[in-house]
């Protein structure tokens, strides 16, 4: 069984805890992607997905210029880069995620999306 290293994305699209939802979305549209990780500095502080946004922009008219911080997953469950590819597939599908951060010795290596395990 493959290791997520194999699998994961080490291209990280980051945005700051007081980054607003529209321009965390038009990050995620202009380089594709369902998700951003958010940072402070070096540390996780949470991540922002496409469901983050429909939920956002569903609760409140002006959720585009809310802060990220009020809509993102704070404390993002994580994989270890060494972690089986079947492990964390079933944590997605057992959580109802689609992205989950791989972390080593504490710091944010890449993302792995359900579509990187499944394919």
């Amino acid at each position: 069984m493959p290791a997520v290293r194999e699998v994961m994305s080490t291209t990280l699209h980051t945005v700051s805890p007081s980054t607003t939802v529209g321009e965390a979305v038009a990050l995620m549209a202009q380089y594709r992607v369902g998700s951003t990780l958010v940072m402070e500095g070096a540390h996780l502080e949470g991540i922002f997905t496409e469901r983050d946004t429909v939920r956002a922009i569903s609760q409140s008219h002006d959720a585009p210029g809310h802060e990220v911080s009020s809509w993102m997953t704070k404390e993002p469950m994580t994989v270890g880069p060494d972690d089986e590819v079947e492990a964390a597939l079933n944590t997605m599908l057992e959580h109802g995620f689609r992205h989950l951060p791989v972390v080593e010795n504490g710091e944010v290596i890449g993302i792995v999306s359900i579509r990187d395990l499944a394919g």
